[in-house]
């Protein structure tokens, strides 16, 4: 069943034709108000979280190196001692979760910046679409 009230509700007056709203917006200006009407994107968010898992992806790479280094020549000396393969396990294990942070942070940068340019070009592509939309009543709006 149609209901004439809801329809308004939702979409507003027809005699102008419909004008569809944000459920998060309101007429007032309040809280929820749905911000100036144009659809605003920055891939600055994407392409820095990007940078930060790149950095990331680095540093667990200086971190594994240095940790490597840390430990040559211990077994030199102190053969024998079960703390050299307590020590030696502990090593690997560190070694193995470091290249895991690194294998992760070379995929997330990766998609990342996939995200970036596909969002790009998705506000690109909607912004053109929209150039040659006329609203019957309202002149012609060029952006």
């Amino acid at each position: 069943m149609f209901d004439a009230e809801r329809w308004q509700e939702l979409f507003g007056p027809t005699e102008d034709g419909p004008a569809m709203r944000l459920a998060s917006a309101s007429s007032d200006g309040g809280a929820g108000s749905g911000g100036t009407g144009k659809l605003k994107y920055t891939k600055g968010p994407w392409t820095s979280a990007s940078g930060t898992a790149g950095d990331l992806w680095t540093r667990a790479g200086t971190s594994r190196s240095v940790l490597g280094r840390g430990h040559e020549g211990v077994e030199t000396g102190v053969a024998g001692l079960s703390s050299v393969a307590a020590l030696k396990s502990v090593l690997t294990s560190w070694e193995e979760r470091l290249q895991a942070v690194r294998d992760e942070c070379e995929q997330l940068k990766g998609n990342l910046l996939t995200v970036a340019k596909e969002m790009g070009e998705s506000e690109t592509g909607i912004k053109s679409s929209f150039t040659g939309v006329h609203v019957p009543g309202k002149a012609d709006v060029k952006r």
